[in-house]
């Protein structure tokens, strides 16, 4: 089951694609920090998601992760390749807004107007560097608290207990997938925190431990080869195995004629 596209008019396009039987905002990153903003005004909860191929292989077998990114009022191409396969698949998104660039812009704008930042997430030492570093690059930014993110799934609503106690107004959690997304599908309206967003490994690029690719690779949609030739024994399997299914996922959908899928693991 996904989430319908709206009706629109002839020529039009619907806010949402769908790759996949993914919905995914039809927006630029101008246009998905507008809606961050929003909902940091009205102090609303919105849930952000960061779509890769990777979360759209998972999702179809992970009833659990794909309930969350249903939920989410905010879902973004964090991949080139969701682009290319929106394209392809007849129902195209502008671009892409990967979710480091989306945190970037927010943190930002949180130092101009004052929005209070909590990160979670990464490992201590990681997280401290990276916090220095922020505070060094956005002197005005108002930190309400960090942590890291080791802990046992029996502290996780003292976890969250403690980031509601700080009222920030955005949570970024630096934790594996899917950690994050069902930490902040199980713990997020809790938290009373207008906006959330999972950023992975963002926190250790902040930090200097691990390299971004260059710019003509992210243009290129060949950021992901540039994480494998850095750790090439962690992430051999995982891209070889995904990156194959999801090619194969959306050739079988273009032909048999674009946006008709087959249904995501059932709900349970």
């Amino acid at each position: 089951m996904t989430t319908p596209s709206p009706t629109v008019a002839a020529g039009e396009l619907a806010p949402r694609a769908e790759v996949l039987s993914c919905a995914i905002d039809r927006v630029d990153l101008d246009g998905a920090l507008a809606r961050c903003e929003e909902a940091i005004a009205a102090r609303r909860y919105v849930q952000h998601m960061a779509i890769n191929a990777a979360k759209l292989v998972a999702m179809r077998d992970d009833a659990e992760l794909a309930r969350v990114i249903r939920g989410c009022e905010l879902v973004t191409a964090d991949g080139q390749a969701v682009v290319w396969a929106s394209r392809v698949l007849g129902d195209p998104l502008p671009e892409r807004v990967a979710g480091i660039d989306l945190m970037e812009a927010l943190l930002a704008r949180a130092a101009e107007r004052g929005y209070r930042v909590y990160v979670l997430g990464a490992r201590r030492e990681v997280l401290e560097e990276a916090v220095r570093r922020l505070r060094e690059r956005h002197p005005a930014l108002q930190l309400a608290g960090y942590r890291d993110g080791y802990f046992a799934d029996d502290e996780e609503a003292a976890v969250a207990e403690a980031i509601a106690q700080t009222r920030p107004d955005i949570l970024f959690v630096a934790m594996s997938s899917p950690r994050k997304e069902l930490f902040l599908g199980r713990r997020g309206p809790s938290m009373d925190v207008p906006f959330v967003m999972g950023v992975g490994g963002a926190i250790d690029v902040v930090s200097g431990m691990t390299k971004r690719a260059p710019r003509v690779m992210q243009r290129l949609g060949l950021e992901w080869l540039f994480r494998l030739l850095q750790e090439p024994r962690r992430l051999f399997r995982r891209y070889a195995v995904t990156n194959a299914r999801f090619v194969e996922l959306v050739l079988r959908e273009r032909l048999r004629g674009g946006k008709r899928s087959r249904p995501l693991a059932p709900q349970e």
